[in-house]
């Protein structure tokens, strides 16, 4: 402005502003005293450096990509083991009293087509992460059984669900037990605004047993139905983009990330910014344990590389360069500080 720095100190101090020479001030008040000055000022945009929609770099057709679905309900109700039928494996044996610990991410071929399927925990204590896991997905199917009706953690999970504005399929479990009452749950959903298709409403209810396995075909049917109204496509050219299941500090591999792939290819090699870490990607997992040498859309993959652990929920997105993660990371770093410093 060719202006003497001193005037400009005693302008600031007349508007209660201390500063020297060497502060910062806030572009307001910046634009305040160059006016003031009888000068015009131009605001110059600062580029951003934090990524934002990466569509543009995807080619290619959209194709049609399987459903994520994600299993909810109160604790006990067999959700883990409903998947269990469904994968025929058994995680609920290996497990701190039969309860789930973590969020799995799992893909499973059924005869409609591959469906990935992400198990929720539980506990009220989960809910933040419930809350998450129902945004990255397209299905909830809510577990409730049959002789227990609904209990808080049902309503939590319906609640979530609503929230995320994502369809709703109602699996009513363990009818081969004393004491079901099909009928009674499907009033007590009624109530909740939940109303089944056979009484006029639009909820898919269905009657299975997860350990018989009565009724699980069906579930699958309507699942691939559901999926199929809602025509769900996503981009398989590009870098890869999408979400962090879960993740953890393991003492041999190091930083475990379960990356779900929401758009793109994600391969060996690929450099990828998550939060405030990056890394080259070393290995990516997938559900079954076999390695692979790259994953597309709707994948849950488990990959090694990272150079730190990401939040669960945080957005993952391939880079071109180290520069550029670095770069996105330090970002992102500034920013969470600057956060924390808000909130003192």
């Amino acid at each position: 402005m060719a202006e003497k720095s001193s005037e400009i100190i005693k302008f600031l101090f007349n508007m209660k502003v201390v500063a020297t020479i060497n502060h910062n001030i806030d572009k307001d008040t910046a634009e305040y005293i160059v006016k003031e000055f009888g000068h015009k000022p131009i605001i110059e945009e600062k580029p951003s450096i934090e990524p934002g929609k990466v569509k543009e770099n995807f080619t290619g057709e959209v194709k049609n990509r399987p459903p994520v679905v994600t299993i909810m309900g109160h604790v006990d109700h067999g959700k883990t083991t409903l998947l269990d039928f469904i994968r025929n494996t058994k995680v609920v044996e290996g497990e701190a009293g039969g309860i789930t610990q973590h969020i799995g991410a799992y893909q499973v071929d059924t005869s409609k087509g591959r469906i990935t399927f992400i198990d929720t925990p539980g506990h009220a204590a989960f809910s933040s992460m419930r809350a998450r896991g129902a945004n990255t997905t397209d299905i909830v199917i809510l577990v409730v059984a049959a002789n227990d009706g609904i209990k808080p953690q049902t309503e939590e999970a319906i609640n979530h669900a609503k929230a995320a504005e994502v369809s709703i399929v109602v699996a009513i479990n363990k009818i081969d037990l004393d004491g079901a009452d099909i009928e009674k749950v499907k009033g007590d959903l009624a109530g909740k605004d939940l109303v089944p298709e056979d009484w006029g409403g639009n909820i898919q209810m269905v009657p299975v047993s997860a350990i018989t396995g009565e009724g699980i075909d069906d579930l699958l049917e309507r699942i691939s139905l559901e999926a199929e109204l809602l025509e769900l496509k996503a981009h398989y050219n590009g870098p890869a983009q999408g979400v962090v299941i879960e993740s953890e500090l393991d003492k041999f591999k190091g930083a475990v990330a379960t990356f779900l792939i929401q758009n793109g290819t994600l391969k060996v090699g690929d450099l990828v910014a998550s939060g405030n870490v990056f890394g080259k990607i070393k290995s990516i997992v997938d559900s079954d344990g076999s390695k692979s040498k790259n994953a597309g859309p709707s994948s849950a993959v488990e990959v090694l590389g990272l150079n730190g652990v990401p939040n669960a929920g945080d957005q993952f997105q391939v880079v071109e360069s180290e520069k550029q993660a670095r770069e996105i990371a330090e970002y992102r770093i500034t920013k969470e500080k600057e956060r924390k410093l808000l909130k003192q």
